[in-house]
């Protein structure tokens, strides 16, 4: 279920403050942030975020097509190492690699 219109997007308070500290001074520096529930604004357009994907901080340039976005949606917290089952997986690769060079 999405969130009611009448309330308007959700953003964390502080992540808002540090935004508008950001914008009002030149630097380009990264917004470390836990926020990934935080809905993106138009006033985050041109910023820096590291949005911590529970390992470490994926640095994320919002641009005007994320707006109305997640933090988190741009940030993975899974990787992907392909898969191991029928159909191929890691044992083909290696095959491959050792047919090549033979």
């Amino acid at each position: 279920m999405t969130r009611s219109v009448w309330k308007g997007p959700f953003v964390d308070g502080y992540l808002l403050k540090k935004a508008e500290k950001a914008r009002q001074s030149a630097r380009n520096d990264v917004i470390k942030t836990w926020s990934r529930r935080s809905t993106i604004l138009p006033q985050f357009v041109g910023l820096t975020f590291g949005v911590h994907n529970g390992q470490k901080f994926i640095p994320v340039l919002v641009t005007e097509n994320m707006v109305g976005h997640k933090l988190g949606e741009f940030s993975p917290t899974r990787q992907f190492h392909g898969h191991t089952a029928v159909g191929g997986g890691s044992g083909d690769r290696k095959a491959k690699r050792e047919g090549a060079g033979a």
